[in-house]
């Protein structure tokens, strides 16, 4: 299991190292670390701009005919609760917000918003420290070991999964999604 763990870390690394090289242009060396924390950096940016956007009176909104779905508001919750239980793991540290389940207590948008830049600021040291030697370092996760890489990659790849899906909550009440506006700014299209 370990083995097959390990396997796994590396292929999502390399991945990720492949994904977010630039064009080949002068022919620059993108580290682990680097990407992982240039994924972050981005998934950290939209998310809170996101939830930014959103007006407060729409933090409860749910789209129409889903009332399994989570309401905008939450959804943001439950990104506080994942990212502070993936990088307390990353941290090798107790989870501070263990008890507090702020997809359920946080409603209000500024009290979302406070929980979403406490999460980052919680999230920040992680992936700043991080080096390529440190990211393929074991952390305990449950009873496995996992590379602190593959944690830290969960929080992106949860973060943006997250942020996708927030953008719909966002079309619905006619908000372009913040990634896609910095697109048309670009002269990159978008909408």
């Amino acid at each position: 299991m370990t083995r097959v763990l390990y396997l796994l870390s590396a292929a999502l690394v390399l991945t990720i190292g492949l994904a977010a090289q630039p064009p080949a242009q002068g022919g620059q060396k993108i580290g682990l670390a680097t990407s992982l924390q240039r994924g972050y950096n981005n998934v950290k940016m939209n998310l809170t701009q996101a939830a930014e956007k959103m007006p407060e009176a729409d933090y409860a909104f749910q789209p129409p005919g889903t009332k399994d779905i989570r309401p905008f508001g939450a959804l943001f919750g439950h990104v506080v609760n994942s990212q502070y239980a993936q990088c307390a793991t990353a941290k090798a540290v107790p989870n501070p917000n263990q008890g507090h389940d702020a997809e359920k207590t946080k409603t209000a948008k500024a009290d979302i918003v406070k929980a979403l830049t406490d999460v980052f600021a919680f999230c920040d040291d992680a992936f700043a420290s991080l080096t390529d030697e440190s990211a393929v370092q074991f952390v305990k996760q449950g009873q496995n070991d996992i590379t602190r890489a593959a944690v830290l990659y969960s929080v992106i790849v949860h973060g943006n999964e997250m942020y996708g899906t927030s953008n719909v909550y966002l079309r619905l009440k006619g908000i372009i999604p913040p990634s896609t506006e910095r697109a048309a700014q670009r002269g990159r299209g978008g909408q």
